[in-house]
């Protein structure tokens, strides 16, 4: 039995906007999850970090970035067409708020949007930079698409809150990169918990799941956790974003450690770049046995239990960094999923879900004892 192909090849690489090392896209499935405060706050720890920042406010129909920087003005394009960016903070930003009075609703079909999208990704003076970071709108429609066909993405980083409602939309987002083959590097979980300043009381105003528990549920790394602060709301509101009015509030600090943690995930995924990949994958469920064709020739045969006890995932593995295997009962595997071009998803017949195998991994445990075929 077939259980699905590897992971599809998907269009060519699109050609990259020059000067530009990664582009970062920080998405949300569903508005009012803070996804433009974190790609703001995100841009400028990496900033403050020396590094070359630059930011694209792509949410055209509701751009926050000039607030959130406190910066204002219309660049005007020089005679090379280019528009120039302005600066705040230390990034480069580009955003039609830049364009637009402040009560002027932008009433845009999606062609007009999505020349919009180009223009603010090819039509601008970026110059040399270390990161873009994409502020894009939320859901899944033409200007995100557009994005993922236009350019090369280096890394999602999507942003949710812990409701149940936020989490169902997340997975309409994740399946959205993964079929354009745009790797997502994690998920940053926005106001997890408010921790009153006064007693130390924790209230979960958005619901009880924990980080790493949603990590688990999504299959994806988790790159932080930020708190519901007022100093927050206050550095958006006043344009001057929390990791740069206060770098020693414990906010600013989540927002740093995220900002490692993307630039982790940028690496992971970059170290797995050009290794050989998965051309075909089938199971025998009679023999419980997963075969797997790959692009250098090489073919792998997996015994189910040793895959699936082998399973890299944060609710198998914990987080103490030592690798285990995991005894389960007579697995039974009934699809497969690719995740961007550097990873596998098994989904097992018992629900489970969560580990991705990159690719390097699955063929470092084709030789484990658990997954050789006896």
């Amino acid at each position: 039995q077939e259980h699905g192909p590897g992971p599809a090849a998907g269009p060519a690489r699109q050609t990259r906007i020059e000067g530009i090392s990664r582009v970062i896209a920080v998405a949300s499935c569903k508005g009012g999850v803070g996804k433009s405060t974190v790609a703001v706050n995100l841009a400028c720890a990496l900033a403050a970090e020396g590094k070359k920042v630059g930011l694209a406010d792509m949410d055209i129909y509701g751009p926050s970035a000039p607030i959130m920087l406190g910066i204002s003005g219309q660049p005007k394009p020089s005679l090379d067409g280019l528009i120039p960016p302005l600066e705040a903070h230390g990034l480069s930003v580009v955003s039609m708020g830049f364009f637009l009075d402040d009560a002027a609703p932008v009433i845009w079909r999606g062609p007009m949007a999505m020349s919009a999208t180009k223009q603010f990704l090819r039509g601008v003076r970026w110059g040399r930079l270390d990161y873009l970071v994409v502020d894009l709108p939320p859901g899944t429609g033409d200007i995100v698409l557009t994005l993922c066909q236009e350019i090369p993405i280096d890394g999602a980083v999507i942003v949710t809150t812990p409701q149940d409602i936020a989490l169902a939309d997340v997975r309409r987002g994740i399946a959205m990169f993964r079929r354009v083959n745009a790797p997502v590097i994690g998920v940053v979980e926005n106001m997890s918990g408010y921790v009153c300043p006064g007693c130390g009381h924790r209230d979960d105003l958005f619901g009880t799941r924990r980080g790493d528990q949603l990590a688990a549920e999504l299959g994806l790394p988790l790159l932080g956790e930020i708190p519901i602060e007022e100093a927050v709301r206050v550095g958006g509101d006043e344009g001057v974003p929390i990791v740069v009015r206060d770098s020693g509030h414990p906010a600013a600090k989540a927002f740093r450690d995220c900002a490692d943690k993307v630039v982790q995930g940028l690496e992971r995924v970059e170290s797995q770049r050009g290794v050989p990949e998965p051309v075909e994958i089938s199971g025998d469920d009679d023999h419980r046995v997963v075969r797997i064709h790959w692009s250098d020739g090489v073919v792998t045969n997996y015994r189910m239990s040793g895959l699936r006890g082998w399973c890299p995932c944060a609710q198998c593995q914990g987080h103490s960094g030592r690798r285990g295997f995991i005894e389960v009962d007579d697995p039974l595997l009934s699809s497969v999923e690719g995740v961007g071009r550097y990873a596998v998803r098994f989904i097992w017949a018992d629900g489970h879900s969560t580990g991705m195998y990159s690719y390097a991994y699955l063929r470092e445990i084709a030789d484990f004892p658990e997954c050789k075929l006896r």
